[in-house]
């Protein structure tokens, strides 16, 4: 077999073929042979890892799977801390049959990365809606207040009912459906961490469109968190319609 032949074999085999065609060729000594099953090896070994990777963050999931529960929504939210800007959050069915690999939570991701996954998740859960709580909300509820709210919405907004609902850290009395609570929940639960991640890339989508209004206060960059940069130049400008109030008031004449 020559190396176009075997790259061809390779590239249409699974994991076990793979493994087969590598014994067929332990005494093969040609070094472009022997690289080519180097990196097909590490791939299958990053895939492998992946894939335990993301199991080992369906516990919560798969205990609500044996109980027969089959729509279990994780709920997440971003934008609790920075100076401006609405509060988002998400919450996401996944499919139980279906692995969307390097889910996790979304501080850990680069932004390409979180994109490429939000897209994903977007097109393989079997739902998934997206929430606000406006910097009016904010202000007027406290930033606790509204954050439950977005996710309310979030949870409103999907078109299958969840079953039982899986949330990072926060407990809504207002949604009449069972949850757990789970500290960090964004990165020990699938569905949290999708949910985390859609949010987070809307939020930042958000930003970026409210940064074209108000480039002064560089929203692409920071997101509207307290930078030592934001905060000069609310300092040097004064606030913009999209400042909470209540989070700059300590620092910053109205």
């Amino acid at each position: 077999m020559n190396l176009k032949q075997l790259k061809e074999k390779l590239q249409n085999s699974n994991y076990e073929e793979f493994v087969k065609i590598k014994e067929g060729l332990i005494n093969d000594d040609r070094k472009s042979v022997i690289n080519l099953l180097d990196k097909y090896e590490r791939y299958y070994n990053n895939l492998i890892n992946e894939k335990l990777e993301y199991e080992s963050r369906l516990k919560y999931e798969k205990k609500l799977y044996n109980m027969g529960i089959k729509y279990i929504a994780g709920v997440d939210e971003v934008g609790r801390g920075p100076l401006a800007g609405s509060v988002y959050a998400a919450a996401v069915i996944l499919n139980p049959d279906i692995y969307i690999l390097g889910v996790k939570d979304s501080k850990k991701l680069s932004p390409k990365k979180r994109e490429i996954l939000s897209d994903e998740i977007k097109a393989k859960a079997l739902s998934y809606s997206i929430g606000f709580a406006t910097v009016d909300e904010i202000d007027n509820l406290n930033i606790l207040n509204a954050t439950k709210l977005a996710m309310e919405r979030a949870i409103n907004g999907l078109n299958i009912k969840p079953e039982y609902i899986l949330i990072d850290a926060l407990k809504l009395k207002k949604i009449c459906i069972p949850q757990i609570s789970i500290i960090k929940g964004d990165d020990l639960s699938a569905s949290i961490g999708a949910a985390s991640i859609i949010a987070k890339v809307t939020r930042d989508e958000y930003m970026r469109n409210i940064a074209s209004l108000y480039p002064e206060y560089m929203f692409d960059k920071n997101k509207g968190y307290g930078t030592k940069d934001h905060i000069n130049a609310i300092k040097k400008f004064g606030l913009c319609p999209i400042h909470r109030k209540t989070f700059v008031k300590n620092f910053v004449k109205e």
